[in-house]
């Protein structure tokens, strides 16, 4: 006999007692700081303000902190918290060649104008634990002064404070255009949609996509991006320009008539670029992929370049075969608060659902093992 099990007011209350305690950890060590995250976490605190779709390090962190490292939870708290603020304004467009560059690079052209700058990455390290880091006294050995390299404003600190002069650095794109080597530029004459305040409609323009984008889950948009060069998508592309850097945020407000800067962020651009063969219209040219996010997160602004451009097919012609290139596919799964809400409903109770399951596959192993006696007793 089956019964449903009832949750009452006050194991949810120890259940909660039991987080925090899980969240501690063991009270005879240091309780790590917000500060302590945000600075020395920085990668999973710019992932979490990436697609959490809320730039704001300290309150990325703080959810860090209370999602005991998990970075979907955290997306989730910020997210939450996002939907109680009020929206103030819109800023103007921010300028990316202008960008403040401490990382850029490019797999096209070794001597680009304005150079190269590797900036901090994983990509030569050898991969192999350095166990200095064991002790903590030990952190310093080796270590480079980074100074200003994120430059994020510290606690009491104006985020107006004065900052490094930016250099205007025009991007690939932007040279090859001036050979008409790569495709046009894009106008739009119309304000772009806002997924977060109006539902995502099918088929969606390419802002919508792009903000799906921006927003979606790192693996899922990683996955496809690989899948594309794997050949389903139709796609293997050069990294044009990945660049990481501050920009400043301009508004414009209604009783002036300049443009007021109230602060920088710090965001990873990525620009791939495809060759396409050209059409009976066009001729041949490279065209783009697009990826642009909050942070240092430059393995996501990467996938998220390669799927921008597989899923531009109509624009070149070229067939649906993939799952990258499906937009409802992708556009659908690739958001993990909702992923992540829709699995683990199935936490909730199901008690009664189950039970006529359970009906249903008890009358239909009973009607199988009739036909069974039925059918042998015909062969006898």
């Amino acid at each position: 006999m089956y019964v449903a099990v009832k949750g009452g007011e006050k194991a949810i209350e120890n259940a909660h007692r039991l987080l925090d305690t899980a969240r501690r950890g063991n009270p005879d060590l240091p309780e790590i700081g917000v500060e302590q995250i945000r600075e020395q976490l920085s990668l999973a605190v710019d992932r979490v303000m990436s697609e959490g779709s809320l730039y704001d390090p300290e309150l990325a962190a703080l959810a860090v902190k209370q999602a005991q490292g998990d970075l979907v939870e955290a997306i989730f708290l910020v997210r939450a918290y996002r939907t109680t603020l009020p929206r103030l304004g819109t800023s103007r467009p921010v300028e990316i060649r202008k960008m403040c560059v401490q990382r850029r690079i490019s797999s096209c052209f070794k001597d680009l104008p304005g150079g190269q700058l590797l900036g901090p990455t994983f990509d030569y390290t050898h991969r192999l634990l350095d166990f200095r880091l064991l002790d903590c006294a030990g952190q310093a050995i080796g270590q480079v002064p980074v100074g200003e390299w994120r430059r994020e404003p510290r606690t009491g600190e104006s985020p107006l404070s004065p900052r490094p002069e930016s250099v205007d650095m025009p991007t690939i794109a932007e040279l090859l255009r001036g050979e008409g080597l790569i495709e046009g530029q894009q106008d739009y004459n119309v304000a772009p949609n806002d997924i977060t305040r109006d539902p995502l409609t099918f088929p969606a323009s390419r802002d919508q996509r792009l903000q799906s984008l921006a927003r979606a889950d790192e693996g899922f948009v990683l996955a496809l991006g690989y899948s594309t060069q794997r050949g389903y998508g139709s796609t293997h592309p050069f990294a044009g320009e990945i660049r990481v850097g501050r920009v400043e945020v301009e508004i414009m407000p209604e009783e002036l008539e300049f443009a007021v800067c109230i602060g920088e962020i710090l965001l990873t651009e990525c620009q791939m670029l495809g060759k396409f063969p050209g059409d009976s219209q066009r001729p041949a040219h490279f065209s783009q992929g697009y990826g642009l996010v909050f942070g240092n997160c430059e393995r996501k602004a990467m996938s998220m370049a390669l799927v921008d451009r597989a899923l531009r097919h109509d624009e070149f012609g070229e067939d649906v075969k993939s799952p990258a290139q499906d937009q409802e596919f992708v556009l659908s799964h690739g958001d993990n608060v909702e992923a992540s809400g829709f699995v683990q409903h199935l936490k909730l109770p199901h008690y009664v659902d189950f039970q006529a399951e359970l009906e249903i596959v008890r009358r239909l192993r009973a009607a199988h093992a009739t036909k069974g006696r039925d059918n042998g007793e015909g062969q006898s």
